[in-house]
């Protein structure tokens, strides 16, 4: 659960950092390997989640709620760490 946690306070720094002008993003990762990258766009209040592929092909899907936005990033990072057990 404290893994869920440092998600929504990473996603919730995004909202915090918005008087910059600037779209914030950060990018998750496992053991160097970058998994997915979200984006935040203050204007339409919605985060973007850009998840990586191994062939480089990156899927992008949106979402305006901070909580489902957190859980999708923790089963992927989940997902990842099971893989490379």
């Amino acid at each position: 659960m404290s893994q869920l946690l440092g998600i929504i306070q990473r996603l919730k720094s995004l909202q915090d950092g918005t008087d910059t002008g600037e779209t914030q993003q950060r990018f998750f990762e496992v053991n160097g390997k970058k998994l997915c990258q979200v984006k935040y766009f203050s204007n339409t209040d919605t985060f973007e989640l850009e998840v990586y592929t191994d062939d480089k092909k990156a899927n992008k899907y949106p979402f305006d709620d901070i909580d489902i936005t957190a859980i999708e990033i923790f089963e992927l990072l989940q997902e990842e760490k099971e893989n490379s057990q």
